[in-house]
């Protein structure tokens, strides 16, 4: 009698586990449902295909011959089913973790400390993709972003603050006679034409010399360092000349309002989770030593 209606994928697989583990109760122990419920499902399975699938035998019940090729070929469907979804979250698992960084940071902060996250997680890939602003994951194929979080947040973005951002001038020991004497070139980014401005009316000073704008915080930075002029920077991108003693900040840092942030997509694949959280987490204790 041929099937009169398509068969239900949750009947076929009731009967599958019916059909291996030779009970309806141990069925509905695996399958976390009831034993009328299998039971029923079993039932409409056979209805559906116009089979009979299982007999009474005692207290039990025997499948038939038609039942046993059926159980069979659903074992090796769901066995390709489970292999595939195993391959495909090995495969996830083992892809490097992008990690997207404005090129300041990247190049002040983050690269000299990546060795640390290496010797802690040898087992990770990481790759480094430099970009700002806002990004579209799938597009992009990053998994994980830092940012300074001046732009709106997509609804599908998970957001994680990471730390303030803090600003002040920033010079060459040797500059520090000139700074003080308001007789000195400030160096200022194109990214943020109006900081020292701001900062200035906030200090209550007069303005600089001359200012000199350069296309990167890492060259504004860079310049200051080689004694080329008094950069408004964020305290990250100076911090590691700070401590060396290349540079002096005598006027220290001050919040500015924004705030980094780690952003992910809440669509990244479930065999990043591990290396993801290992990568947000050793950031974020990167962060609280800045």
């Amino acid at each position: 009698m041929p099937a009169t209606r398509r068969p239900s994928l949750n009947d076929l697989r009731a009967f599958e586990a019916v059909a291996r583990l030779g009970s309806v109760r141990a069925a509905a122990d695996e399958l976390s449902l009831t034993h009328g419920a299998v039971s029923r499902r079993v039932t409409k399975l056979a209805d559906d295909l116009g089979l009979t699938l299982v007999e009474p035998a005692g207290r039990g019940l025997r499948i038939t011959d038609g039942g046993r090729l059926l159980a069979s070929s659903m074992g090796r469907a769901l066995a390709l089913i489970h292999d595939a979804i195993d391959t495909l979250q090995a495969r996830d698992a083992q892809r490097p973790v992008v990690l997207s960084c404005e090129r300041s940071i990247a190049m002040r902060w983050l690269i000299p400390r990546l060795s640390r996250f290496q010797d802690r997680h040898p087992d990770i890939e990481l790759h480094l993709s430099v970009g700002g602003g806002p990004l579209d994951f799938a597009r992009d194929q990053v998994t994980l972003a830092l940012r300074r979080l001046d732009f709106p947040v997509h609804p599908d973005w998970i957001v994680t603050p990471l730390m303030a951002e803090r600003m002040g001038p920033v010079m060459a020991p040797s500059l520090l006679p000139a700074f003080e004497a308001g007789d000195y070139v400030a160096l200022s980014s194109r990214t943020r034409p109006r900081a020292w401005d701001d900062w200035l009316r906030q200090a209550g000073l007069p303005a600089p010399r001359t200012t000199r704008s350069l296309d990167h915080h890492f060259l504004m930075v860079e310049a200051a360092a080689a004694g080329l002029g008094v950069a408004l920077s964020p305290r990250l991108l100076a911090l590691d000349d700070l401590r060396s003693g290349r540079l002096v900040a005598p006027a220290g840092f001050a919040p500015d309002g924004s705030h980094y942030g780690l952003i992910e997509s809440r669509g990244a694949p479930a065999g990043a989770a591990p290396a993801l959280a290992a990568l947000k987490q050793w950031l974020a204790e990167a962060a609280a030593e800045a």
